[in-house]
């Protein structure tokens, strides 16, 4: 009864998935497949093929797939590198009646649209805008940055960061402030407790503030389209383009799999090396814990293995 009531409870939500996203997901990849007929045609079914993929690789586009994919890895990392400081103070330094307030302040962009936003950035950043007249009156050049790659990421980083610091600092504030006590009295330095005790069992948050930021920049086409101009593309751009602009679903879909397909894995490369970069120090952390022997005695069942158990 309580197995049934479990299934009971998630079926809205599987329902939901499957309704909303694997439907979706599978028609995209149905007419990835087609052709586009002709010029008043948006699709076709009747013969299927993987040309549309083969349009895709060519390098007028594939280029653009290069330049989405290093703005969504750079940008993901200065999240990560502005985000980890930002929320390891605010859920360890700051007292706990403050923190409420400064979650708040974080979620402050997200009361605004979020081309609104991004609008801000583009007058901001403009030649002949206030701050660009302003640099120049102190002697230094007029911004440049408006409409290149640059821009894009600055947009991006400004975007998704609160998407970042909430994951981390609710990992953070859930690290046990006696076990960093704890390492402190055993004599640890600030930075060995950081990385020995609190980032480990913080590691669940980080890697949901990675997703959480990654996946959607990738199909960002908002701020490319606002802020990248020519030199700043993205493939959210060419997708959206190929579905209201040029009619040719067959072709947007192909690249919305492809794109689908460059996340999936380069997040799993991604978690390969971290796997691997973190792996000296998991085995250094492995303790193995054994039943308790009389004195002399030698072990005669196979020890239990904990994982991580110094972290």
């Amino acid at each position: 009864m309580r197995k049934h009531s479990g299934i009971l409870l998630a079926l809205p939500a599987w329902l939901w998935l499957v309704c909303f996203f694997v439907v979706p997901v599978a028609i995209v990849v149905v007419f990835s497949f087609g052709e586009k007929p002709d010029i008043f045609s948006t699709h076709s079914l009747e013969h299927l093929s993987f040309d549309r993929y083969a349009e895709v690789f060519t390098p007028a586009f594939f280029t653009t797939f290069l330049n989405t994919l290093w703005i969504g890895l750079a940008g993901t990392a200065i999240c990560l590198v502005i985000g980890m400081p930002v929320a390891y103070w605010m859920a360890v330094k700051v007292r706990p009646e403050r923190r409420g307030l400064l979650v708040a302040l974080v979620m402050v962009p997200f009361w605004t649209n979020f081309l609104v936003r991004t609008i801000g950035w583009q007058i901001l950043l403009a030649p002949e805008g206030w701050l660009s007249t302003l640099a120049q009156g102190i002697g230094l050049p007029a911004f440049e940055i408006l409409n290149t790659r640059q821009a894009v990421l600055l947009g991006v980083v400004y975007n998704y960061l609160p998407l970042m610091i909430l994951p981390l600092f609710v990992a953070f504030d859930r690290v046990s402030g006696p076990l960093r006590e704890a390492s402190a009295d055993l004599g640890a330095p600030k930075w060995t407790t950081f990385f020995r005790i609190t980032l480990p069992l913080a590691q669940p948050g980080i890697i949901a503030g990675v997703l959480l930021v990654y996946i959607p920049l990738m199909g960002d086409y908002i701020t490319a389209t606002v802020l990248g101009g020519a030199k700043g593309n993205m493939v959210g751009q060419l997708v959206a383009g190929q579905f209201q602009t040029a009619l040719n679903w067959s072709l947007g879909s192909a690249m919305a799999v492809v794109l689908i397909g460059i996340i999936l894995v380069s997040v799993a490369i991604g978690a390969g090396i971290v796997w691997l970069v973190t792996l000296p120090a998991r085995s250094r952390n492995r303790l193995v814990l054994g039943p308790a022997q009389p004195a002399g005695a030698r072990a005669v069942t196979a020890p239990a293995v904990v994982e991580g158990a110094g972290a």
